[in-house]
């Protein structure tokens, strides 16, 4: 048989992968597995905003309606009159709150940068023991150094107060912060940029301060984001460390609350306006915190 006779074999048709299938539960793309999802998400986000409803509808009412209309209903005279009584029990230390919680995110998340990179990028004998003593101050329990941390605030020399619980947020936040940069430096940052400043003559500070601070944003929002919101929400060391004539805005709205006879109206309001700082936080930065969380999770 000559070659010009010789046909080729047809092709196998190729044939497409078969979409798999979910093995059981229900098919989140089709009409009703959307709309089984949407239920959920619905029902959740009505259990999480309960309790933020029953805080502004009780806040809206009179003190003597509170006792009898229920604390579900909407208020039947709507009245501002516990907000204005909120504020202007709560506007000084809600100043001296910003004084205490913007030093302390940015002080520490610097440190939380330098130990990072230190610990994660520029090794040196003993780095491994000096992190694991580091982390180890996350796993210590406020109420267990209280009694010793006034006595060594005392011998310091603080001023009780916003600079000692500045003082003590930024110590206390140097472990947290300095896990997450060096997670962040050790999957993100690439060797060879390390070791092309160091060919070009760059020091350690050099390097950190052109090379790796640039690179740091997103380690930087996740760090601010938590250090402020731990030190606005902070009330152990606030009623240790200060009083309601120098201390956070936590102090303040327990004195709001009262003992013996409580302006329930007055006690939501305030507790509206002390998560409102916060909330606008993660409402303006949430995206960038999870993105930030996540940079340092995985190697790129």
């Amino acid at each position: 048989m000559s070659a010009s006779t010789i046909t080729p074999a047809p092709e196998a048709p190729i044939s497409k992968p078969l979409a798999r299938r979910p093995r059981g539960g229900i098919n989140r793309r089709s009409p009703l597995g959307r709309a089984a999802t949407y239920v959920l998400l619905v029902i959740f986000l009505v259990i999480v905003l309960m309790p933020a409803y029953v805080l502004l509808v009780t806040s809206l009412k009179s003190g003597r309606e509170i006792g009898v209309n229920g604390q579900w209903n909407l208020p039947t005279e709507w009245t501002f009159a516990s907000w204005e009584k909120a504020w202007t029990a709560l506007r000084p230390s809600f100043i001296r709150t910003f004084e205490l919680a913007i030093p302390v995110a940015l002080i520490s998340s610097a440190l939380g940068a330098a130990n990072g990179f230190v610990l994660s990028r520029w090794r040196f004998p003993g780095a491994d023991v000096v992190f694991t003593l580091i982390l180890f101050g996350m796993f210590i329990p406020y109420q267990a150094v209280m009694i010793p941390l006034r006595q060594v605030v005392h011998e310091i020399g603080l001023p009780p107060g916003i600079p000692t619980l500045v003082f003590v947020h930024c110590v206390y936040g140097i472990p947290i912060c300095t896990l997450i940069f060096r997670n962040y430096y050790a999957t993100t940052v690439p060797v060879e940029l390390i070791e092309a400043s160091r060919v070009d003559g760059a020091g350690m500070l050099r390097t950190f301060a052109s090379v790796i601070l640039p690179l740091s944003a997103p380690g930087f929002v996740v760090t601010i984001i938590w250090q402020f919101t731990s030190a606005w929400n902070d009330y152990l060391f606030a009623i240790f460390m200060s009083n309601t004539r120098n201390g956070p805005i936590t102090i303040a709205l327990n004195a709001l609350a009262g003992a013996q006879s409580p302006d329930y109206a007055a006690s939501m309001a305030g507790a509206l306006i002390t998560s409102l700082p916060t909330l606008l936080v993660y409402i303006v930065l949430g995206r960038w915190f999870i993105g930030g969380l996540m940079a340092g999770s995985v190697k790129s």
